[in-house]
């Protein structure tokens, strides 16, 4: 099973990237997969070093199959930011769209931070997430460590709609932490499958994130994911999202919309 190490050190962004089958969600590459790869391949746009990751929309309209290739391009290079759009194609499609912006700290003098951090046991006193013999498992959850920090879990139908695990990466050693978190990111599933009866396709459409501070974590360090379903109604869920690492920092705030079909 190629580790997610693996997959970006032998990333060449004029080259096809091949989805390891042990990468996929249903018929498609892991959806945080995807996005890393789209921000790898934008910092390897020539020029000089973009600055840290700040804010990522991506668009996700069709399967990521077999392969992909992904193409980035710089919009914009200010003083202090850079814009670069990435378009990944698979299947003779486009597959995904990223307007990723990278910033350099400015000085202000406004700073607050609100995002509360859950009381929750550490990840060695907690069990595990879901169940590992569930239908419409994905494939790529053997590539990340989680376990059930609180809330509920797929197919709970006990409570709100909200998911709380510790999670890491296996196999993350030496890849940038910008890249390693974006990927750990989405590890959860869909928060709104808590009020499932029975499994159904799901799908992310659009994923929206923020990085909260460029004094990252490492990337085989727990960190703690909340998922919670604010909003479903005719076959669509918003959904928010945050992940905080074992200091109880928030490192990435995000929301999705996600298409159900149950």
């Amino acid at each position: 099973m190629p580790t997610l190490a693996e997959l970006v050190s032998g990333f060449d962004p004029t080259s096809e990237f091949v989805v390891p089958t042990q990468w996929t969600q249903g018929r498609t590459a892991y959806g945080g997969l995807t996005a890393a790869m789209s921000v790898l391949a934008a910092q390897l746009t020539e020029g000089k070093p973009l600055p840290p990751l700040k804010s990522a929309q991506f668009l996700l309209s069709a399967p990521v199959v077999d392969a992909a290739t992904f193409t980035a391009r710089r919009l914009r290079e200010g003083r202090s930011a850079s814009s670069v759009a990435v378009e990944t194609v698979s299947g003779g499609q486009i597959a995904a769209h990223a307007s990723l912006i990278f910033a350099q700290p400015r000085p202000s003098a406004i700073s607050h931070d609100l995002v509360g951090a859950p009381e929750v046991p550490a990840p060695e006193d907690c069990g595990p997430f879901g169940d590992a013999s569930a239908p419409l498992r994905p494939a790529f959850v053997d590539n990340v460590e989680m376990v059930r920090a609180g809330g509920t879990v797929p197919l709970g139908d006990d409570g709100d709609p909200r998911f709380l695990a510790w999670v890491r990466h296996r196999g993350a050693e030496g890849v940038d932490p910008t890249i390693a978190l974006v990927a750990l990111a989405d590890a959860l599933p869909p928060a709104t499958t808590a009020a499932f009866t029975e499994w159904a396709p799901i799908s992310t459409m659009s994923w929206s994130l923020h990085i909260c501070t460029d004094d990252l974590p490492k990337p085989t360090d727990w960190m703690l994911l909340e998922s919670s379903s604010t909003f479903t109604r005719d076959g669509y869920s918003h959904q928010s999202m945050t992940l905080w690492d074992s200091a109880w920092r928030p490192i990435i705030q995000a929301s999705q919309t996600v298409a159900l079909f149950a």
